[in-house]
């Protein structure tokens, strides 16, 4: 296969099959340094930063049988921030341009990519060593300062889902993934816009209360997500599970450091019996939890993901018949999915950076409610992009939160009404 194109990987043609306006398949992650950002310097890191990471100079076409990606010598522009988190950056009337944007407003800088060429560890990946870039530009005292050991060009171009596909046998599902989800209800907001809730609270404090109850800070955070939607949940739909969709990062189960999409997703279920306390429903989900993670059950839904891919014939099914299903399916999919929840953990960071970067906030696009969880030292940041009018789940989510004891600073953007 010639070097300066190749296929994109079976996550991508998921979303590729499944963009609309108000989900552009698009993930946002972002720095805010103690400094506003200069945008020459910033514009100088960028350039040398795509020069590093030649995986994300590329555009996306589409073929009789598959969509690709093409090397290209567009060179990225670092432009003030005027958009909405998560603005499109492909679809019909955006082709060939690159996939990522870079923005810019006071302290922060924004990178964010098309979900088909890579994902959030992904793209956090090439978010740290643009700010180790501008940071080394401006602090010349930061010269010497080594990047994060990273790896060859070759691998983290690879599509792990083919290199590591062993046709194992289906992982075992709970009987409750099954039933029939409860979906958040309500009017959404106009004109296909989402808000982006950002929520900071402290790092120590969470954990403190993690470690008290012996779970996981996602199983805790999700609890307190489940019992939020449990609230607003009707009656007559209360023998329905609230379903929690959590993408799982591959590439510590394969020890593979590409920077294209790996990743699946697993689901946690749970039918309420009224009477849950968060601690309860944080024990649970976390025994739920940690029997989904083992590797082998990882492993085989890996597999289950990549299996179609393989089957006899399957390459000959022109580009719009396989685009159909695939968005048939994905539509399935989501049909049983409550809300989901993105734990990307923590973000290490050279001590000689820690001073100069005050912290990192993460959202995905979503057609209902994805909440992206990521810190940096005491800081955890909650980034939600909710797609309803009403908020009163979220609103639930951190009354609880707060009346646990944990302070929570929260920000919001704003929506146009009708």
């Amino acid at each position: 296969m010639p070097e300066t194109w190749y296929k994109v990987d079976n996550v991508a043609k998921v979303f590729l099959a499944s963009i609309n306006r108000r989900d552009p398949r698009v993930f946002r992650v972002s720095c805010t340094l103690n400094e506003d950002v200069e945008p020459d310097r910033l514009n100088q890191a960028l350039e040398q930063t795509a020069r590093e990471n030649p995986q994300f100079q590329v555009t996306l076409h589409r073929g009789l049988f598959w969509h690709y990606f093409e090397s290209t010598n567009l060179k990225p522009q670092a432009v003030p921030e005027t958009l909405a988190p998560c603005a499109m950056l492909y679809g019909p009337q955006i082709k060939n341009e690159l996939l990522y944007r870079v923005s810019y407003y006071g302290a922060r800088i924004n990178v964010e990519m098309f979900h088909a060429i890579s994902d959030g560890n992904g793209g956090m990946v090439f978010l740290k060593t643009l700010v180790h870039n501008y940071l080394q530009l401006k602090n010349p005292e930061l010269a010497n300062v080594p990047g994060e050991e990273r790896a060859s060009k070759g691998e983290s171009a690879q599509d792990a889902f083919r290199k590591y596909y062993t046709a194992s046998k289906a992982a075992e599902e709970d009987p409750l993934n099954r039933k029939k989800s409860f979906h958040l209800h309500g009017r959404k907001l106009p004109y296909d816009q989402s808000q982006f809730f950002e929520a900071h609270l402290s790092t120590a404090q969470v954990l403190a209360k993690t470690h008290a109850m012996g779970v996981t800070m996602t199983s805790y955070l999700a609890a307190a997500q489940m019992l939020a939607a449990y609230q607003e949940m009707p009656a007559l739909e209360r023998g329905k599970v609230i379903s929690v969709s959590l993408p799982v990062n591959l590439r510590s189960y394969y020890g593979t450091e590409t920077a294209r999409n790996f990743f699946n997703s697993i689901r946690i279920s749970w039918v309420f019996r009224g009477d849950e306390t968060l601690e309860t429903l944080a024990k649970g989900f976390d025994a739920k939890l940690r029997e989904a993670l083992k590797d082998e059950r990882v492993k085989a839904r890996m597999d289950g993901f990549e299996k179609l891919e393989q089957m006899p014939g399957i390459k000959l099914v022109p580009l719009f018949i396989k685009n159909a299903v695939v968005n048939l399916f994905n539509t399935l999919e989501a049909k049983k999915v409550t809300l989901t929840i993105s734990n990307m953990g923590r973000i290490p960071l050279q001590k000689e950076l820690q001073p100069y970067i005050k912290g990192f906030t993460a959202f995905c696009s979503s057609t209902t409610a994805f909440t992206t969880v990521c810190s940096c030292g005491d800081d955890l940041v909650l980034g939600t992009t909710w797609a309803f009018r009403s908020t009163e789940m979220l609103k639930n989510f951190y009354r609880r939160l707060s009346a646990e004891g944990l302070d929570i600073t929260l920000y919001a953007t704003e929506v146009d009404g009708e």
